[in-house]
This record gives C-alpha cells, structure tokens and sequence, in this order.
C-alpha cells in the first residue's frame, strides 16, 4: 500500500529518468524516449554490478495511466521480462500497487524454482517500497 494517490504513483513509473532510483538491479537509465511511457516507447538501461553490468532497453506494452503499465524489460543475454504494474485506489488516497514480473524468453524462463521466485519477490518487495518513498515524498512537496 503506498499513502499517495494512484496519480501520484503513476507519474513515478511515467518519470523514466527516475527507473535507477526504484527498481532493483537497474543501476543506469542511459535514455528515455520523448514518448514514455506511452506503448511502444523506450527506455536504455544498465543492470547489474559492475563490471558485469548489462546495458539493454524495457519498451512499455500497455499504458493505461494511473492504473496499469506493463513492460518488456530487456537483460540480454539472460532473456526479457513481462513486468505488470496495477494501482487501484484504496482508502485515504492511498494506492494499493501489484507487481506481477514473470520471464518471457531466453535461459532464465527455463530455471524456474523457488528459490528464484523468493528472490524475485524479495526483490519486486524492495522495488515497491523504494516506489512508495519518492511517490510519498512527491506527495509532501506539493
């Protein structure tokens, strides 16, 4: 649940500039396309640690602002992503945010355990609290 409006949290996940700060793993944003995050717009990013950092590109899906963003995010050569984020409205002005991430192509959508979905869910679990920080701290500045 993250105490700002579905709004509020969406302009985070439509600042494409500010991927670095909140998703885990991303560590550079190299470019964002004039469009994001509208279908089919870019954003070029760096993940992982250095020197082993990875430099690819995660296009938006579906846009459906302030409710839905779906994204293709690239890490070649480990493979791509589906990643889903759904807001809906909660009581107080609050948004209640969903993170759905699953492995649409290369080797990692072939190692499938739990160990990788704990790891994935620690790791969406920290994406979405760094989300609600800067969305919160929007909040207070306006």
């Amino acid at each position: 649940m993250i105490q700002a409006p579905p709004q509020q949290v969406f302009d985070v996940l439509a600042d494409g500039w500010s991927y670095s700060d909140w998703v885990v793993g991303t560590t550079h944003v190299r470019n964002v396309d004039d469009a994001w995050p509208r279908v089919g717009s870019q954003l070029h990013h760096k993940a992982g640690p250095w020197p082993f950092s990875l430099q690819d590109a995660s296009t938006v899906l579906v846009s459906e602002p302030p409710h839905r963003l779906v994204l293709r995010a690239g890490l070649w050569p480990a493979g791509e992503a589906i990643v889903a984020f759904t807001l809906q409205p909660a009581d107080g002005g609050a948004t209640r945010v969903r993170i759905g991430e699953d492995f649409a192509s290369g080797p990692l959508r072939w190692v499938r355990n739990k160990v990788n979905d704990l790891v994935l869910h620690l790791r969406n679990r920290e994406t979405l609290d760094r989300l609600a920080d800067i969305a919160t701290r929007q909040k207070g500045s306006q």
